[in-house]
């Protein structure tokens, strides 16, 4: 069976489904966060080495300063809660792409320490897209090069200086919400994948969404341009 080693998810429709169910703002965000956890644990059940989840975007800082302070909270309580302690029982190496400098820093230092105490885990890693956005991730590699005095680059040794280097490009691509863009996920890494798009918002998904956007891949033809 073609499974994939590498799974790209945008969560998108939190604040939608919150909407949809005459919740606030915040109980959506919750309720997204909660969908996260038997999602890892599916995909570690089928053997997919990454999972990569879009969780804040370099554009999400226009929304109102009060849900983005929410999402601050959110991911503060997240880091205090017992998640690194299940990152630990369960085996999973926590990584980051993105550009953290933005947020506070004691978020900063709590995220640092979750990667830090979860690199030798080996069942799954799981990326956390956090402050990420595909053009300045690409900027931002440009400024490495440029530092370095590089006076020309393969594609490979250009991949080494972007956030997920060392990581397999995205074999597939889930986007909830309706939705059917990337809207700047990986524009490097994404050339190749496989996209599949759903109406369910993300509070909506479960692990049997999941193996069904699975089972699709696996029923793809992938020529990668043979």
């Amino acid at each position: 069976m073609n499974i994939p080693s590498h799974i790209a998810i945008i969560p998108d429709g939190n604040r939608r489904w919150a909407k949809k169910n005459n919740h606030s703002i915040a109980q959506g965000h919750r309720k997204g966060y909660e969908v996260f956890e038997p999602i890892i644990q599916r995909a570690a059940e089928k053997n997919i080495a990454y999972l990569t989840f879009w969780a804040f975007s370099t554009e999400n800082w226009k929304r109102t300063q009060e849900e983005v302070g929410l999402l601050m909270q959110l991911f503060q309580s997240v880091i205090a809660s017992s998640f690194l302690e299940k990152l630990k029982k369960n085996n999973v190496k926590l990584r980051i792409i993105g550009d953290l400098s933005a947020f506070p820093n004691d978020l900063i230092l709590a995220i640092q320490k979750s990667v830090e105490e979860t690199k030798e885990n080996d069942r799954i890693t799981v990326c956390i897209g956090l402050n990420y956005g595909g053009r300045d991730e690409i900027i931002r590699a440009i400024n490495r090069v440029l530092s370095q005095k590089h006076s020309t680059l393969s594609q490979s040794e250009f991949a080494d200086h972007l956030d997920t280097a060392g990581i397999p490009d995205p074999d597939l691509i889930i986007r909830t919400g309706g939705e059917q863009r990337l809207s700047g996920l990986m524009p490097w890494q994404s050339v190749y994948a496989e996209l599949y798009f759903t109406d369910l918002l993300w509070p909506e998904f479960t692990p049997d969404e999941f193996d069904k956007a699975v089972d699709w891949f696996t029923d793809r033809e992938r020529r990668m341009g043979k």
